[in-house]
């Protein structure tokens, strides 16, 4: 387990050492390429120091990598802050967001699919405003003279993320809900209701799977902590999983690792209810049945 900076690096690492090895190079090849020392190409390709993005965009020209989407995702993992449309918006909010936060956005920014166990609360990708002000004063707590102003940023930051959902291509979104998500009277009673409402409109889109897993169901894999797993477009080898504390966040991605959540997940998937029955469900709390 590491933290976000330490897994980019090594993930970033390994992909430059398969573009390198892709175009027939030697790593010191590669470093006369670029006018470097060998040593610098084996610190980035092991992880062991951090790259400039103006480093990174040297290797891929010299490794001839021309796919603009692979480039960007890349630059990102290096922690640059160029890139086209909306990919380092939170940048504006880097006084009130957590490094951990910023690392966790930049992922979501860029995966193609999301899976995501959630236990305590709605994901922050399906909530309504009313509910993520509830949850976010909660999380930040009370008695500092900026609460409601750093309150109101990490509301909006919380929002703005959603738009992964309409993007294009839109990120796919699979997600279990423990019944206690649903239960749970975040805000209180109308801003639950609305909350149930925008679970049910979400769950009719085409790019969200949305699955709920009944008190019913009893003890299941996913009883230890809500968990989230990041799959990117082409390459498996930049996944990664997230759990999150209160303080920090742990990232794994040990292909073990990976393949033990991945299976986790499927399982929750099988004893969950379908997506239909899930939609009846969630219905019938709503109706309070």
């Amino acid at each position: 387990m590491q933290n976000g900076p330490a897994v980019r690096r090594r993930k970033l690492g390994d992909e430059l050492r398969t573009l390198r090895t892709g175009a027939g190079l030697t790593s010191g090849e590669a470093a006369r390429l670029v006018g470097w020392h060998q040593s610098k190409v084996s610190r980035i390709e092991t992880g062991a120091s951090g790259v400039k993005s103006a480093d990174v965009r040297l290797l891929l020209d010299a490794y001839g990598v021309t796919d603009r989407q692979l480039r960007e995702l890349l630059m990102v993992l290096a922690g640059s802050d160029e890139g086209g449309g909306r990919h380092h918006w939170w940048h504006a909010y880097r006084g009130v967001l957590p490094p951990t936060y910023r690392d966790f956005i930049s992922l979501e920014s860029q995966a193609s699919r999301m899976r995501t166990l959630e236990t305590s609360v709605v994901p922050g990708l399906l909530q309504t405003p009313e509910y993520a002000r509830a949850v976010t004063r909660a999380a930040v707590g009370g008695g500092a003279d900026d609460t409601e102003e750093r309150l109101d940023a990490l509301v909006e930051v919380r929002l703005a993320r959603q738009d992964v959902l309409r993007s294009d291509p839109p990120l796919e979104l699979s997600a279990v809900l423990d019944e206690g998500v649903l239960r749970r009277e975040v805000g209180g009673p109308d801003v639950m209701a609305r909350q149930l409402r925008r679970l049910t409109e979400a769950a009719r889109l085409p790019q969200v799977r949305l699955q709920v897993l009944p008190f019913s169901a009893g003890a299941h894999i996913g009883i230890t902590g809500p968990f989230v797993i990041f799959s990117f477009p082409r390459t498996s080898d930049l996944d990664v999983v997230v759990l999150d504390h209160l303080t920090s966040s742990l990232y794994l991605e040990r292909k073990e690792d990976l393949r033990a959540y991945s299976e986790a997940f499927n399982s929750l998937q099988i004893h969950a209810l379908s997506p239909e029955d899930s939609l009846d469900y969630i219905a019938g709390i709503s109706d309070g049945a």
